[in-house]
């Protein structure tokens, strides 16, 4: 039995990766750190509602066997270059100390395709740093997750990642071969491969490609 720690659980993966681990008689524990707490009841479900700017002051609650991280935003949603790295760079990375100091020993991180710290895209050009320090980190056991175009109900309406995943959709049976890497998945297949690589206990450093998760 594990107790699975998932910070972004707000988020369009996060909530699928947390209704699939409450449904998992693997994990006996969830812990949630968000700004707002969901409304859902659970037995094993633990929710702490926090200020991720001031993580030093939750260190003794961040306790557990594996971390899911599913935190990100986009650019235009944050407001800025520097609001977006925040989000998507220092508390993933911030919270991955605190975790690596606590004896946790297994850190999941969801990212993106093409994630690159020597990238000219800023966006990718971040992924990549959150990566690479989350691996430096040096946990026993550490996984990147990099999709494409994410598929499914998103509460925040983004129009032009809606007209994408529209001719995504459309196109699908275009991308096989090498270019099923980037065939937009739908986020219970990134969730199911985060839920499935944590139960491998596999050691070292892993990266998982979008066609991996996709079957």
């Amino acid at each position: 039995m594990k107790t699975a720690i998932i910070i972004g659980a707000t988020g369009l993966t996060g909530k699928a990766l947390l209704n699939q681990i409450l449904q998992d008689e693997q994990f006996n524990k969830v812990i949630l750190f968000l700004r707002k707490e969901l409304p859902i009841k659970h037995a094993k479900l633990i929710q702490h509602t926090i200020d991720f700017n001031h993580l030093d002051n939750y260190k003794d609650l961040i306790k557990g066997d594996v971390v899911f991280c599913c935190l990100g935003t986009t650019i235009k949603t944050a407001g800025s270059k520097e609001a977006f790295k925040k989000v998507d760079f220092t508390y993933p990375t911030e919270f991955a100390k605190i975790a690596k100091q606590n004896g946790i020993s297994s850190f999941l991180l969801q990212s993106s395709l093409g994630a690159d710290a020597a990238s000219n895209n800023f966006y990718l050009k971040v992924k990549g740093e959150t990566e690479d320090t989350v691996k430096n980190l040096s946990f026993n056991s550490f996984a990147t997750f990099r999709p494409s175009m994410l598929l499914g109900d998103r509460a925040e309406f983004r129009f032009g990642e809606s007209i994408g995943k529209i001719v995504m959709q459309l196109f699908s049976f275009l991308f096989i071969g090498k270019l099923k890497r980037y065939k937009a998945i739908h986020v219970n297949n990134v969730a199911s491969a985060m839920i499935k690589h944590s139960k491998l206990n596999k050691l070292g450093n892993t990266i998982i490609e979008n066609e991996e998760m996709i079957g």
